[in-house]
């Protein structure tokens, strides 16, 4: 097993170096049609599709239920990032395992952003657990993500300073787009009780939603789905669901349910029945071509699944309880 990584990395070296040459020698050529863009996340896609337009031709590597986190970049992807003439990625870590190939391509020539790295840090959280490093899942706060989209065409801009102007009215069009799903957001947002907005999911990937939209937010894992979650953490967020009597967990489409239904178990014996709310998308958004698969459908579903999950009556399954009414 050791000696078959040891051959995949020797292939992945070797053909990044072969990539990086044929970089160096075509770096200064005028390219011409459309832009060949790669990107990783397919947030950071549908982003750079709507700032594009017909201008790129765009691929993202990680599809549906895909966990960047522990995304590993293929030979595939590494000849698609390549030959590509623009490479745009979330960063702050979120693709953590493909740090140093991203770094290879834009070493090698490639116009490559960081599009998370260009924002103010002041304006990004910075988690106590994790030291010197920022919450990379800035596209659960509008309003970041909004910058997010100046970034983008500004990069667009630079690279093909010729149609500016084009990119620059796509961004305007798809910021008029983000304003209303901010007003919706806002308003879906007021139909829940304060009490109830608490928001409890495998790992910590909404913390940029709770700060921008009032909701006390926790995780079984923490901002990197890189770590387990312990019994010890499962117990203590089994405690906090049971004595506050929160009506609703939720999965996430890019992480496995098992620790969810584990703290399911754990709230039900201690005499409360908390729902599984539903599954949001947190790392990864929907299918291609369903209204989840973009990044404003992705989240009025996460929207309207919280808002309706947790505004439902809570259920209590204290069997000793129930018992002593029949009684």
């Amino acid at each position: 097993m050791r000696m078959i990584t040891g051959i995949r990395f020797f292939l992945l070296s070797a053909l990044l170096v072969l990539c990086g040459a044929c970089a160096e020698s075509s770096g200064s050529v005028k390219r011409e049609g459309t832009i060949k863009v790669v990107t990783t996340t397919a947030m950071i896609g549908d982003l750079v599709k709507n700032v594009a337009g017909e201008k790129a031709e765009v691929v993202s590597l990680m599809g549906t239920g895909v966990d960047p986190h522990l995304y590993k970049a293929s030979a595939g992807d590494v000849e698609k990032l390549a030959g590509a003439d623009m490479i745009f990625y979330n960063g702050l870590h979120l693709e953590g395992k493909i740090t140093d190939v991203l770094a290879q391509m834009k070493k090698s020539g490639i116009f490559t952003v960081g599009v998370a790295e260009g924002i103010d840090k002041s304006l990004l959280l910075s988690p106590e657990e994790y030291e010197g490093y920022y919450d990379p899942h800035i596209w659960f706060d509008v309003t970041l993500w909004k910058k997010a989209a100046k970034i983008v065409m500004e990069a667009f801009s630079l690279y093909d300073p010729q149609n500016a102007g084009i990119y620059k009215q796509n961004a305007e069009s798809y910021l008029k787009e983000l304003s209303l799903l901010q007003s919706y957001i806002q308003k879906k947002i007021a139909l829940l009780r304060h009490e109830r907005r608490v928001l409890i999911t495998a790992h910590d990937a909404f913390n940029y939603f709770g700060r921008g939209y009032g909701f006390e937010v926790m995780g079984l894992q923490g901002i990197s789905t890189d770590s387990e979650a312990s019994v010890a953490d499962i117990q203590n967020l089994s405690r906090v669901v049971a004595e506050r009597k929160i009506p609703a967990v939720f999965v996430e489409t890019s992480i496995s349910p098992r620790y969810m239904r584990a703290l399911r178990a754990s709230v039900k014996a201690r005499g409360f029945d908390v729902r599984i709310g539903g599954s949001l998308y947190s790392d990864s958004m929907g299918s291609p071509g369903t209204e989840e698969g973009s990044y404003i459908g992705m989240f009025r579903s996460n929207v309207d699944t919280i808002v309706e999950s947790l505004s439902r009556s809570i259920e209590v399954a204290d069997s000793k309880v129930e018992a002593a009414g029949d009684g």
